[in-house]
This record gives structure tokens, C-alpha cells and sequence, in this order.
């Protein structure tokens, strides 16, 4: 029997050998796509390495001033996005995951429950309220109007790891004089890091590559994210479509985001799992 142990060892392999296929080829497929010339971009034949490459498409993208308006148009807002969810949801996940109170399962349960609803099915009355509040078209306005999808997912997320920290360290701090605020802010935020970051990633990431609501809510280069600013790029004629430099613009955009998932892959690890591997 202890022959056959590697079999299952590869078809774990191969699967994850096809996840890693079809999640990766995209990526790739856009990465050659940018460095082809604009003519081999529509040959019938299949290249998977082409023969000619050029750097065109990116002089191109970053020629544009616009497009780099729109890619720090796009770090503001989910920068912005990151860290008012942040602040705001480890407040929520700390009053949910440590303190007291008997609906707090209803309340969570309420939150999360805000992620269910179709973004289109808000968007109007998300609009009104905007224009009502002088918010349309501002980078505040979209902050706010992305806080609801990211908010519900850093909650929920954050309060199953302040729940699985260790009661004791909250007795102590308490025994020596520290308030609720304190002990939220000296003890408990340093120990939840790892699911900081983890949230954190995944909102700005969730923020980074909306389109709907920054579709909708801007008009213009001012304000105006990158993923709009792709979707918006124009030819050297209104028939034409420059799949060369929106490939091009799309690698840009996907880097910073591959590299923090990189970088920060062990934080990731630990802060979404810690809530299933302690208490």
C-alpha cells in the first residue's frame, strides 16, 4: 500500500498544475500581447512566443499624461479605501470578536449579509445620495461608495481572528489599569498584523479593480481609475481599438498588485488562517 502513496501526491500536483494554468495564462497571454507589434496582433495563426517583439505599446501608455493621472487616481483612492476600512472595520471586528453583547452574532450575520445584494441594484440610489452630499466625482466618493463591499469582508475577516486571540492577554491588561480603548490599540491591534495585512491586501485589491461604481461616479481624467481609463482607451480612429496598449496598460496595473501578493504571501497565509488554527 505504501507503494501507491504517490499516486494521490500526483494528482495533487496536476491539479494544482491546471489551477495554476488557467489563473496564470491570462497574465501571461496579456504580457506577450503587449510586447508583440500592433500587425502580429491579429495574425490567424497562434503564437505562444511570438517572433518580433517591441516596446511600443508601453511608450505609448506612458506618453499619456491621463494614464498617469489615473494610475494615482487609482493609488489614492484604494489606498484611501485600505485604510479607512481598516481603521473602521478593526474597530467593529473588536467590538464583535471580544466584547460582550448578545446580538453581536446577528450584527455580523447583518454585515456580511451587506455583500449579498448586486452592486448595480444600489447604484442608483448610491448615485443620488452622492450628488446630494457634492461627493460625485471626488476621490471621497468613491472611497465611500467602496467602504461597502470592502467593510463587510475586513469585519468579518478581523473578527474571527480577534476571537481566536488568547483571552488572557485581555484580563491582564485590564488587571493593570488599560481601558477597552487601550487594550484594543497597545495589545490586541500589534497581535492582529497578520489578518491586518491579509484584509488589508484584499480590500485594496477589491478597490483597486472595481469598475462599476468608478464607471459611474466620475467623469473625467481628474478622478477618473485606471480600470475605466483602460476600458475608455481610443485608437488613432474611433473604429479602431488599441488592444496593443490596453494589453500594455493592463500589465502596469496587474504588476504592483502581483508584487504585494509576493512580498506579503506569509502575512496572507497566517491572517487567513488564523482563525481556523487557534481556539
Amino acid at each position: 500500500m505504501r507503494k501507491r502513496t504517490w499516486i494521490p501526491r500526483i494528482g495533487l500536483a496536476l491539479a494544482v498544475g491546471l489551477v495554476v494554468l488557467y489563473s496564470g495564462f491570462p497574465f501571461y497571454w496579456a504580457v506577450v500581447s503587449s510586447l508583440k507589434p500592433s500587425a502580429a496582433l491579429f495574425t490567424p495563426r497562434l503564437e505562444l512566443w511570438p517572433s518580433a517583439w517591441t516596446l511600443e505599446h508601453y511608450r505609448q501608455v506612458f506618453l499619456q499624461g491621463r494614464f498617469l493621472r489615473n494610475l494615482l487616481n487609482s493609488l489614492v483612492v484604494a489606498g484611501g479605501t485600505t485604510l479607512l476600512g481598516l481603521l473602521i472595520g478593526s474597530l467593529a471586528a473588536y467590538a464583535l470578536g471580544r466584547l460582550p453583547f448578545p446580538p453581536r452574532r446577528a450584527v455580523l450575520y447583518l454585515v456580511l449579509s451587506m455583500n449579498v445584494f448586486p452592486h448595480i441594484a444600489i447604484l442608483s440610489g448610491l448615485f443620488v445620495l452622492l450628488r446630494s452630499l457634492h461627493l460625485f466625482n471626488t476621490h471621497l466618493g468613491l472611497i465611500l461608495s467602496y467602504l461597502l463591499f470592502v467593510l463587510p469582508l475586513t469585519v468579518w475577516i478581523l473578527t474571527q481572528y480577534f476571537r481566536a486571540l488568547p483571552p488572557e492577554l485581555e484580563e491582564a491588561a485590564l488587571v493593570d489599569g488599560a481601558g477597552v480603548f487601550q487594550t484594543y490599540w497597545k495589545i490586541l491591534l500589534p497581535l492582529a498584523a497578520p489578518g491586518m495585512v491579509s484584509t488589508g491586501l484584499l480590500g485594496f485589491m477589491a478597490a483597486w479593480n472595481e469598475f462599476l461604481f468608478a464607471l459611474t461616479f466620475t467623469v473625467g481624467d481628474r478622478v477618473r481609475t485606471v480600470p475605466v481609463a483602460i476600458a475608455l482607451f481610443g485608437g488613432a480612429n474611433p473604429y479602431e481599438i488599441p488592444w496593443g496598449s490596453i494589453m500594455a496598460a493592463s500589465v502596469v496595473v496587474t504588476v504592483p498588485v502581483v508584487v504585494l501578493v509576493l512580498v506579503f504571501q506569509k502575512r496572507i497565509v497566517e491572517g487567513l488562517t488564523a482563525g481556523t488554527l487557534k481556539g
